[in-house]
């Protein structure tokens, strides 16, 4: 295997790593549903609802009993009586998501996300004001168009027109933004460009060749 092969796959395995190491542990919990005295609805980190029985766990957070007031949960260890309709609980050993994307050869920081959980391949462009999607990416993924308006907006390539849509969610290793506006136009190549209307959610911080991403809500 030639040095720059072996360079490649090392990076892959170092990002794999880093995204894995970052999902751990749940850092918001919320109870919005119960079925006393065996079951609970859970919101995760903002992911659900979850309707989870007693004894079962779900990202790390288990369901120890459920009654008329709520759900007493186990995050972190700690076991805990969360009412249903109460503030989410917050754990506090856990630390916001957080992503750690490598440069590639050319300096570019791609990484694979999701869309409405459909797998998207994003490249990072804090010059880009929205996440943009490309047109064949987006209908392969099944965003509906029909409905959105259509604006011109600049590209590398001229002036085109793009469709402006709000994602439902826009994730990236444990990191998942809600309601993200969007663009979705010709012209940017075949992956989705990783905006700011994503970006600007997050505590953006360059290490050497890696970019730092940190939830801030």
């Amino acid at each position: 295997m030639d040095a720059t092969r072996s360079a490649v796959i090392l990076r892959f395995l170092q990002s794999l790593l880093l995204l894995t190491t970052a999902a751990a542990g749940a850092a918001e919990v919320a109870v919005v549903g119960i079925f006393p005295p065996s079951k609970a609805v859970l919101v995760v980190d903002g992911r659900g609802p979850y309707t989870v029985p007693v004894g079962g766990s779900i990202e790390g957070v288990r369901v120890r009993a459920v009654d008329e007031r709520g759900a007493t949960l186990e995050v972190d260890g700690r076991t805990t009586l969360v009412a249903l309709g109460a503030a989410p609980l917050r754990t506090p050993s856990s630390a916001p998501p957080r992503v750690v994307l490598p440069a590639d050869g050319r300096g570019h920081h791609l990484a694979d996300g999701e869309v409405n959980g459909a797998r998207v391949r994003f490249l990072v462009d804090t010059g880009a004001t929205a996440v943009a999607i490309p047109t064949a990416l987006a209908r392969r993924i099944g965003l509906d168009l029909a409905q959105a308006p259509r604006v011109r907006v600049s590209t590398a390539n001229g002036t085109t027109i793009a469709w402006r849509v709000r994602l439902d969610t826009v994730s990236l290793g444990p990191m998942t933004m809600h309601q993200v506006d969007a663009l979705v136009q010709d012209g940017i190549g075949e992956v989705a460009l990783l905006g700011m209307s994503f970006l600007s959610r997050t505590d953006m911080v360059r290490e050497g060749d890696r970019l730092v991403l940190t939830k801030r809500f």
